[in-house]
């Protein structure tokens, strides 16, 4: 993905910010520079980027389970913030952002030094091909004051304090992100995933868990079932509840945060109570797997039996049954129990092992 040219600045250097990276830092910390930009900020300190560093990996951290680095500073700063703050790990950015600030932990704010003691000065190492070896060393001032030194750089030092220091993006830069925000912003996702999927290989659906979790679209899913509840009587798998065609909620067996699908396959209706009560944890497999695959069962018979399940089922397929192979093994006509039992579990359970080892947490109702 190449950046555009803008005036007589080194896109060509910027286009190498990332190159060679071992960590996660400099990809977080160049998008609190751009998003602070975005918002007209040129002077700006390291305490506010570390703060957004933080709302940013706090999804993917505490929501999705993700895996920053080996011994990961972020990761652990966001899992210190997460343990102190009381927030929901699905929370909004702006509370995030505004609760960590406001937060006096001197552990937290140790970690949070600690994430500045590189990274600022590092991230520009391609627009000084010459510096190198030793000439990273000595006090942060000057080092700072030598970085100063070089041309065409996009931010330079203002003052070096502690979480106090501050950078000034230079004008041109500052003009150049600004009109070139989603193209900036594009490319750093795409490096985030790339990064995001060597981390994490046995993980699905990396690119939708850079943001925070979605509302999900599950309509089609819910007509289904309510089709299924007006023939027979229906009961969720976790209290043993008879749904009613107003109260039926779409629950994700193995958390949305893990599988990032909604295949039909993950999903069965309780209500929206124990839905909100499970969040994304982890339903106890021996308690409840049984069960599920005895629900399933249930529908997968009237698809065979009512055309009006059949019906609704097409439709509810087209939108979250996208695996021909699973279709075939779980809903072609003719299986038994046994034979479907065996099918789900084989697709089902190792979703859920790999979740489980990922550290989603187990749950009982």
């Amino acid at each position: 993905m190449k950046l555009p040219e803008y005036k007589n600045l080194d896109t060509q250097h910027l286009q190498r910010l990332f190159d060679n990276m071992s960590e996660c830092y400099k990809l977080f910390w160049f998008q609190a520079i751009v998003n602070a930009v975005k918002e007209g900020k040129e002077l700006i300190s390291y305490d506010d980027l570390v703060n957004e560093m933080i709302a940013s990996a706090w999804y993917m951290v505490s929501e999705y389970k993700l895996n920053l680095g080996p011994a990961d500073t972020l990761e652990a700063l966001v899992r210190q913030a997460y343990n102190i703050s009381g927030l929901k790990s699905s929370e909004k950015k702006e509370v995030v952002i505004a609760t960590i600030k406001e937060l006096k932990d001197k552990e937290l704010n140790r970690m949070k030094q600690a994430l500045t003691y590189n990274v600022p000065y590092r991230l520009q190492a391609p627009f000084m091909s010459d510096f190198k070896g030793k000439a990273w060393s000595g006090s942060k001032n000057d080092l700072a004051d030598r970085i100063n030194a070089y041309a065409n750089l996009i931010y330079r030092f203002n003052q070096i304090s502690g979480l106090d220091s501050k950078i000034v993006i230079d004008s041109d830069w500052a003009d150049y992100i600004r009109c070139n925000y989603e193209i900036i912003t594009g490319w750093i996702q795409y490096n985030m995933i790339l990064y995001l999927q060597r981390r994490n290989p046995s993980v699905p659906g990396i690119p939708n868990k850079l943001f925070p979790p979605q509302e999900r679209k599950l309509e089609r899913v819910k007509t289904f079932w309510k089709t299924i509840v007006d023939i027979v009587p229906v009961h969720d798998i976790y209290g043993n509840v008879q749904m009613e065609k107003n109260n039926i909620s779409i629950d994700h067996f193995v958390p949305w945060s893990y599988v990032a699908h909604d295949e039909l396959w993950n999903l069965s209706p309780t209500t929206k109570g124990i839905n909100s009560s499970k969040s994304n944890h982890l339903p106890d497999w021996n308690l409840y797997f049984d069960s599920l695959c005895n629900l399933e069962y249930q529908a997968y018979e009237l698809i065979w039996t009512y055309d009006v399940v059949h019906k609704e089922f097409e439709k509810c397929a087209r939108e979250h049954l996208n695996n021909e192979d699973i279709r075939y093994r779980l809903y072609r006509e003719g299986l038994s129990k046994s034979e479907f039992a065996v099918g789900l579990e084989d697709v089902v359970k190792p979703v859920y092992t790999a979740a489980k080892n990922l550290g989603f947490a187990s749950w009982k109702y």
